[in-house]
């Protein structure tokens, strides 16, 4: 009996190292977007992500029909709305600017191609959140950074044919 566990315990371990090997550099350069750092100094995102994955082989064996990446990525998108009271002043990069909301919903529609009614979902709030959210970073993220404008609710919804600068 003990012969079992002890085989089973390797082959959860041997499993979860191959998913970790394919899946934590996309990841990690989630968790880099999400948290704002810089690629080669991100504490943040490394605790981000460690955090994710901990969570993930806890929930190893509960994961039979679902993919793990998925499950993964759900978990970082928890774990970041979660420290992400902590992250409002701007640290530079490329989603500096934005909000942690956007960027989330930015690196969630845009890097991780998820859908909408999927992203909505995750984080609770109505598609149309969703799109008002990705609209308003897509246009902070192209108009620079000095030149950042957000566009009020009302602009969103009448839809705005040139970002002004």
């Amino acid at each position: 009996m003990r012969e079992r566990q002890t085989n089973e315990l390797v082959r959860r371990a041997r499993e979860f190292e191959s998913f970790v090997a394919g899946a934590a550099g996309r990841l990690l350069h989630a968790a880099t977007l999400l948290t704002a750092e810089p690629a080669d100094a991100n504490p943040r995102a490394q605790r981000l992500l460690t955090s994710a994955l901990s969570r993930t082989y806890a929930a190893w064996d509960r994961l039979h029909g679902e993919d793990p990446y998925t499950y993964a990525r759900q978990q970082l998108a928890y774990r970041f709305l979660m420290m992400s009271w902590r992250l409002r002043e701007n640290r530079g990069g490329v989603l500096g600017e934005l909000s942690p909301q956007e960027r989330l919903v930015l690196v969630l529609r845009v890097y991780e191609a998820v859908a909408e009614e999927q992203t909505a979902a995750l984080l609770g709030v109505p598609v149309e959140r969703v799109r008002t959210l990705c609209f308003r970073a897509m246009s902070i993220v192209l108009a620079g950074r000095s030149q950042a404008l957000r566009l009020t609710a009302a602009e969103t919804v009448r839809g705005v044919e040139r970002v002004r600068p």
